[in-house]
Parts: C-alpha cells; sequence; structure tokens
C-alpha cells in the first residue's frame, strides 16, 4: 500500500467542518508538532516579528498556556520596552487555556468556542495570526490545525523526531509507513477543505537545531525528508541551527531581528546567519504571495506597540 493511500485512510467520522471565514480575513499560520522541544515557540515568535518588520500586521495566540513559552516570551518583550522606553513592534497576543471541565464534551466545546472566539476577534483586524501549540496531542492543538492557512511543522534534525512523521526502516532508511503526526495533519487538511472551499493547508517543515558539522547522520536524516516531502506533500526548509543566541535572546523577549536597534556593539557572522536562517522561513511562508507587498514601517521600527490587558 502506498503512503498517500494509507493516510485517504485516516477515520473521518469526527471530521466535523470549521467555520468558514471571509477571504480577506488574516492568513493563520500554525506551529505545530507534538514533541516538546522542537522550536515552535522560538519560531513562532520570530516569524510574528519577522512580518511585522515587513510591514503587516500581526497578532498571535498561544495554546499552550500551562507552559505560556510563546507568552512569556512576549511578556519580556513588553517588559523590555517598558524598562528601555523603546517602540520594538509587538503582535496583538492572547493565551487560550486548556478547559477545566468535567465532560470530555463539555470540555470540547468550550475550548472551540474561545479558538473560534480569539479569530473571530483578530482575524478581521489582521494580516497574519501566528498561533502557538502545545507539544501534545490534544483536541485543541487537533482544532489549531484544522484552522491553518500554513501549518509550520519544526523538526529536531535527528531520527527520533522524524519518527514522528513516518517509521524508518533501521538497516536500509527506507520509509515503512507514515507515522502518527503525518495522519493527524492529514485528517485536519480535509477538516480545513470541507469548510474552506477545498482549500487546503500550506505545510512546512522545517529542520531545527541543524548541526555544522557535515554528518553522516544528518545527510541520512536528509535524505528522508526528502522523500517525505514528495510522499507527504510537504515544503522542507532549512531552519534554526543550534546557537546559543536563540537561548540568550528569550530573557530579553528580543529576536534576531531587533538586535541592530537594541545594542550599539555590530552583529558577529553567528548572528547574521541566524538572521538569514529566519529568512529561510518567511521565504517559505511568502507572505507577499498570500497578502501581497507592504511598505516596512521607517527604520524598521513603525509598527505600534501592541499588548495585552493580561
Amino acid at each position: 500500500m502506498s503512503m498517500i493511500a494509507e493516510l485517504n485512510m485516516t477515520d473521518t467520522e469526527n471530521m466535523n467542518a470549521i467555520p468558514s471565514f471571509d477571504d480577506d480575513g488574516a492568513h493563520v499560520i500554525v506551529f505545530g508538532n507534538e514533541k516538546g522541544g522542537s522550536g515552535k515557540s522560538t519560531s513562532a515568535m520570530h516569524a510574528a516579528i519577522a512580518l511585522l518588520r515587513l510591514g503587516y500586521k500581526v497578532s498571535s495566540i498561544d495554546l499552550d498556556a500551562r507552559q505560556g513559552t510563546f507568552t512569556r516570551y512576549l511578556k519580556n518583550r513588553w517588559d523590555n520596552v517598558i524598562r528601555n522606553h523603546t517602540e520594538t513592534p509587538s503582535p496583538l497576543h492572547m493565551a487560550i487555556e486548556r478547559s477545566q471541565l468535567e465532560t470530555v464534551e463539555g470540555q470540547k466545546k468550550e475550548e472551540r468556542d474561545f479558538l473560534m472566539m480569539a479569530l473571530d476577534e483578530l482575524r478581521p483586524c489582521c494580516d497574519f495570526v501566528v498561533i502557538d501549540t502545545p507539544g501534545t496531542d490534544s483536541y485543541l492543538s487537533r482544532l489549531a490545525h484544522s484552522c491553518a492557512d500554513t501549518l509550520v511543522t519544526p523538526l529536531n534534525d535527528s531520527f527520533i523526531d522524524l519518527d514522528l512523521l513516518a517509521h524508518i526502516d533501521p538497516v536500509t532508511h527506507e520509509i515503512i509507513k507514515p507515522s502518527i503526526y503525518s495522519h493527524m495533519v492529514k485528517e485536519q487538511q480535509k477538516i480545513k477543505q470541507s469548510g474552506s472551499n477545498g482549500i487546503t493547508t500550506n505545510w512546512i517543515v522545517m529542520r531545527n537545531r541543524l548541526s555544522h558539522i557535515d554528518a553522516k547522520n544528518r545527510e541520512m536524516v536528509g535524505q528522508c525528508l526528502e522523500t517525505l516531502s514528495e510522499e507527504l506533500g510537504f515544503t522542507l526548509v532549512t531552519g534554526f541551527g543550534e546557537r546559543v543566541i536563540f537561548k540568550e535572546l528569550f530573557l530579553q523577549g528580543l529576536t534576531l531581528l531587533d538586535l541592530k536597534e537594541n545594542r550599539e556593539k555590530p552583529l558577529t557572522l553567528s548572528e547574521i546567519s541566524a538572521r538569514q536562517e529566519v529568512r529561510h522561513l518567511i521565504n517559505a511562508i511568502s507572505p507577499e504571495t498570500i497578502k501581497g507587498y507592504i511598505k516596512p514601517p521607517k527604520n524598521n521600527s513603525g509598527a505600534s506597540v501592541q499588548k495585552s490587558n493580561d
């Protein structure tokens, strides 16, 4: 049985169509992966700020409110703005927690209602909504996947993380069959199509934590991902390398695209390379083909600071 045929056997019994949105509303970008530690929040933050600095109106939603990495990243940013009296652009942000109701049906309804209310409020006033999801399988995460116009799946460059997409033969390294997350993505793409006049989700897989050493393992993982991209229909892009700078910026609430304005010393070669990695992600999202070209704010810092009322 081919991989596509197996994916088409996905259970569709519970495929309730999502609400159809106005084509003129915001483009929803979901960062999703059922495995933690893949860099979803860091990638989501950099994408949101990059889009803001290109002149687009951007909002964000954190569906992993219990861990809250994306929300804390933005809080650190707002604290930085207040502390240093800067006008660093920030997205309008919301955080949605998992329901604590007693029944499963009640939980699903409450989570669905909160997410739909958030999207109903944000989509008319923004160009892009960036959503960060939990690193686990949950109803709220699946719901977000079904709302995605673009799905970005950060993946650490290892066979451990690759197992989330497909089962790999340990001897030949051939792809045996798609794995749990691939099945879930295809299922949610069908739901998306049913509620969006046949428009499906653009799926991007980004290889994060790439080693700077051209190791044999890196080559084998790359070959498997190239094959999977054809079989599963996703776009494969080079993601963020294993760089200390990504971890250091979290406490300041800054991204690599903010560095020129927030310090006097010039960028290092490593930081310049890391900025290029962010551009690779934005090029893959291709905002200009979705919303057209927007004139960037003057000096790349003219976007208003939008802060939640939390």
